[in-house]
């Protein structure tokens, strides 16, 4: 029932339009066609003709080349050979002179060497201890022997008994210059030096044994 009162309400809609473009359509066919005027100045030719372009030719003259004559070689002037040296090279002056090396008595020959006391070349400095909680010391006795290697280290006294591992491993790596005694290298013994462990907090200042 719907749908037929819709259609109702709309059929006449739709006819009034349905009229007025069917009006508007036949006033625009119903008027007459004029041609309009020639326009004079709009020709224009489908193939154009081209002019041939005349080539101007220029006239060159050349003229005769002049025979040149050649100049003469220059004259060729003679070198004076150097005279070559009559004398040995050996006697000229700053010539190195021949002279016999001096004969050495093997058993009578010594190298003379001053006496000197065990120095030391290398120091590895010590790790500290993981538990250390201040500084400390440790003073450490050992031996050197001819070839510059520490032996029998020892610790004698530490501030703490963690510090004395470290001590000796770290002396144990050293490397020394050996003792000199009559032109030899001699063990040395008795050698004593003291290893220093400083500790800082966070700030950096060192916390005192």
């Amino acid at each position: 029932m719907a749908n037929i009162l819709r259609w109702i309400m709309f059929l006449p809609v739709a006819g009034f339009v349905t009229f007025a473009l069917f009006t508007a359509m036949v006033a625009l066919i119903s008027g007459d066609f004029e041609a309009q005027e020639k326009f004079e100045g709009g020709t224009f030719e489908i193939n154009p003709t081209v002019e041939d372009v005349k080539i101007v030719k220029r006239e060159t003259k050349v003229q005769k080349v002049k025979r040149v004559v050649t100049p003469p070689p220059p004259p060729q002037i003679e070198r004076q050979q150097a005279a070559k040296p009559t004398e040995a090279i050996a006697s000229l002056e700053g010539a190195i002179p021949e002279f016999e090396a001096p004969k050495i008595d093997r058993q009578n020959f010594k190298i003379q060497v001053s006496d000197r006391d065990a120095q030391p070349l290398v120091r590895i400095p010590p790790i500290m201890p993981p538990r250390a909680e201040k500084s400390g010391h440790c003073k450490v006795k050992f031996d050197v022997s001819p070839e510059g290697a520490p032996f029998n280290v020892s610790a004698t006294y530490c501030t703490q008994s963690l510090f004395e591992r470290a001590s000796t491993k770290s002396v144990s790596r050293w490397k020394y210059n050996p003792k000199m005694l009559d032109g030899r290298a001699v063990s040395r013994s008795g050698v004593e030096t003291k290893i220093t462990f400083r500790l800082a907090d966070e700030r950096g200042n060192v916390i005192p044994e």
